[in-house]
């Protein structure tokens, strides 16, 4: 008889899947020639550790169940939903009538729940007297999920030493007495001897196996905000990832983006941190604009439409944020970690880094995502240049901390412009921070500080070799800028900088790609540029968790580049625009805000978006393919007590699709709403939710699946245009995906072949 063991440990969030993958291949190996036992034990102590068992009758028989189709089936299964295995997970083991040196022993015991307590505390115990026990090498404790069998899985160097151990009374009961109880009970014990495989043959190494350090799914590169939110969303999917980045100690000053905008909390609503957020910062509640000192315009951003209102919070409050909601999903950045090199295949990347202390590390990747800022070396080493050429405002600028001491309305940014037949010569623009009178100031810096670079350009970003402006430079600023007798106070840290503008002619390359700052670079002008990067990384995560699960379509990763471009250069352009004037368009303020708080952004020139209608203004006033899928309340769900809102229905990390039926649909299409739900959730291989939407007076089909939601205010008809029967595909990313105007399953499954064309 022949024993393996094979370990192996899922990604966050994925075990179930893992035990599901289990039981539909258990069945197939328990038929198959030769095959006397398969089990799938749980690590006691590690929840994502799996240990999977067989035992056969011979060699021959391991030998075909490997080779054969039912290993490739599951292997293929789990593969995209476990973490790398090391050689050494794997375990080949005889019954002890063979030779070999280690010995396994495998005692199985029965813990009544009642009892597990005072087993674990026992465990505990025992394996802390083991450690000095002559032959004892190593042990684990397994549990068979969802029972109250246990097994000590132990190795010693021989058997002799386990017997001579085992045979002497006292010292059995010395070191196992506090689970002794347990062993008295109901148990069982087997020994074991190691083996080689039955299959010796090794392929030829090529090298690189021993170049290469580490391996991930996907290596991120910068762990601002554009990197931190690829890393959660790969990491909540259950997609390994590593982040990397240059600076070894995060920032701890507001000296980068301070605007959230109301689309990135929504997308930080659907991560779980936008609670966080809000408790850490301060509302913007709206903007005034002064011309050589008159008031031109004022606007409240208070809209009761929106979701979310436009919040305050320093860029390192928000790394923070995102870091903390990172290491729920047991990723963490690693700080200090250099990108030096990288070259690419058609299976992966294949990554140089330096690390602190100097030393160098080769990474194996199957994908590398660049969110590495404005001086990005993926950027460099991937040859993307910037379209147009990278533009740079020839002024040197100055920021500040600082209290400031006037009469103004709380929570409004405030700029204040001069000028001079027309063209602007002065400004200064005030964003408010967390604290009492406390603001984030910009403006000119003082013409010494461009006479230190000696006439010549000053470099992007902020100049460390320039010095510190002083509370007077930014008095100075403030007493021709801001309102008589405002004074400035308490300067907390101040710096020089410099604005480039631009973006790259591509954004990505085979298998690498670029996001954030390494993509475009414009104005700080509201916050877009990090608000901007984290809509990007948002619109690539979920792609490349499809493209690591080998579930994605030929064209998908492409759309990365083709959806969120054409919002980088309209938002690099309107920003560079709005830089010296006090206002685009004032005739209409509202639509302005909403677009710079990216509420109607809309992807409906991509190839990935459609629908079909039975009539040309059919579903006219709900969102188009490509737009943002809007939030409506109101909705009543059998056995809650509360109304829910569509985003809690459409959060998460799959694709959603809602199936809407007033009291005019009839019986056939209802019933068919079930084969749709079969249908659709075998062809995007599980990913993706679907619920049956009622109007307030439609029938409710007697169906168990999908399940069903009523519209009990019509906030959703209202919203989505709707009438009969309809239905509307929502994207990860909550864009709309599809739509069609009656159910029209095959248009639908069209659409879902471009996301999804690698589903098996």
């Amino acid at each position: 008889m022949i024993r393996t063991m094979l370990r192996i440990r899922a990604r966050p969030g994925v075990a179930p899947a893992v035990e599901s993958a289990w039981r539909t291949v258990a069945g197939q190996i328990s038929g198959l020639a030769g095959n006397l036992l398969q089990d799938l034990l749980l690590d006691a102590n590690d929840p994502r550790s799996f240990v999977i068992v067989t035992e056969w009758t011979d060699e021959s028989a391991l030998r075909d169940y490997e080779n054969g189709p039912v290993a490739a089936r599951f292997a293929d299964a789990v593969r995209p939903l476990c973490e790398r295995s090391a050689p050494e997970s794997y375990l080949v083991m005889r019954d002890p009538g063979g030779a070999g040196s280690t010995a396994f022993v495998d005692v199985e015991v029965t813990v009544p729940a009642s009892r597990l307590a005072e087993f674990e505390r026992g465990y505990a115990e025992v394996r802390a007297r083991m450690a000095g026990v002559p032959g004892y090498l190593r042990e684990d404790l397994l549990r068979q999920p969802g029972s109250d069998i246990f097994h000590i899985f132990a190795e010693w160097a021989t058997d002799a030493e386990f017997f001579r151990w085992i045979g002497n009374p006292a010292h059995a009961q010395e070191e196992a007495g506090p689970i002794a109880p347990f062993l008295l009970r109901d148990f069982r014990r087997r020994l074991f001897r190691s083996a080689a495989h039955p299959d010796s043959r090794r392929e030829p190494s090529t090298g690189r196996e021993i170049d290469v350090h580490t391996t991930t799914d996907v290596l991120i590169v910068g762990a601002g905000p554009t990197g931190l939110t690829v890393a959660v969303e790969l990491a909540r999917r259950g997609i390994e990832c590593r982040v990397i980045e240059k600076l070894a100690t995060p920032p701890g000053q507001a000296d980068k983006a301070i605007g959230i905008h109301c689309r990135t909390m929504e997308i930080w609503a659907d991560q779980g941190i936008v609670r966080d957020a809000m408790d850490a910062g301060i509302w913007l509640t709206g903007n005034m604009v002064f011309v050589n000192g008159a008031e031109t315009h004022r606007m409240s951003w208070e809209l009761p439409e929106l979701p979310y209102a436009h919040l305050g919070l320093p860029q390192y409050e928000t790394e923070r944020i995102l870091t903390e909601r990172l290491a729920t999903l047991g990723v963490r950045p690693q700080r200090g970690a250099e990108l030096i090199a990288f070259t690419q295949d058609g299976d992966g990347v294949l990554a140089t880094l330096a690390t602190a202390g100097g030393a160098e590390e080769t990474v194996r990747a199957k994908y590398l995502v660049g969110c590495d800022g404005a001086h990005s070396r993926v950027r460099e080493l991937l040859g993307l240049t910037f379209s147009g050429g990278l533009g740079r405002f020839p002024q040197l600028f100055m920021l500040g901390d600082v209290d400031v001491d006037w009469d103004m309305p709380e929570g409004h940014l405030l700029r204040f412009m001069h000028e001079t037949d027309g063209r602007m010569d002065g400004m200064l623009v005030c964003v408010p921070l967390r604290g009492e009178s406390r603001y984030r100031i910009a403006t000119l810096a003082p013409p010494r500080f461009f006479a230190q670079t000696g006439g010549q350009d000053a470099p992007p970003g902020f100049s460390e070799e320039l010095a510190e402006p002083t509370l007077a430079d930014v008095q100075a600023a403030i007493d021709q800028l801001a309102p008589p007798g405002t004074r400035a106070s308490n300067l907390r840290w101040s710096s020089v900088f410099r604005i480039s503008h631009g973006i790259v002619d591509r954004y990505g390359d085979g298998r690498v790609f670029v996001a954030g700052d390494a993509a475009h670079l414009h104005p700080p002008a509201g916050g877009q540029g990090m608000n901007t990067g984290i809509q990007d990384a948002w619109n690539l995560a979920w792609k490349l968790a499809l493209a690591v699960r080998g579930i994605a379509a030929p064209g998908l990763l492409d759309s990365y580049e083709t959806e969120r471009r054409p919002e980088g250069e309209e938002i690099v352009g309107r920003a560079v625009r709005m830089a010296f004037t006090d206002e685009l368009d004032r005739e209409d303020l509202k639509r302005q805000f909403l677009q710079e708080m990216s509420m109607l952004l809309s992807y409906a020139d991509s190839p990935l978006v459609g629908e079909s209608l039975s009539a040309p203004d059919a579903l006219r006033n709900g969102p188009g393919p490509g737009d943002r899928a809007p939030d409506v309340g109101g909705l009543r769900r059998r056995g809650v007590g509360h109304p829910l809102r569509l985003h809690e229905l459409t959060r998460g990390a799959r694709h959603t699709l809602l199936v809407y039926a007033d009291a005019s649909a009839d019986e056939a299409a209802l019933t068919a709403v079930g084969t749709l739900c079969a249908d659709v959730r075998r062809q995007t291989s599980g990913q993706i939710d679907v619920y049956l939407l009622l109007s307030p007076d439609a029938r409710a089909p007697r169906l168990l699946d999908p399940p069903m939601v009523r519209d009990g205010e019509g906030e959703f008809r209202a919203a989505y245009g709707l009438t009969g029967t309809a239905l509307y595909l929502v994207r990860p990313d909550g864009h709309v995906g599809f739509r069609s105007q009656p159910i029209d399953a095959d248009a639908l499954s069209k659409n879902l072949q471009l996301v999804f064309g690698g589903a098996r």
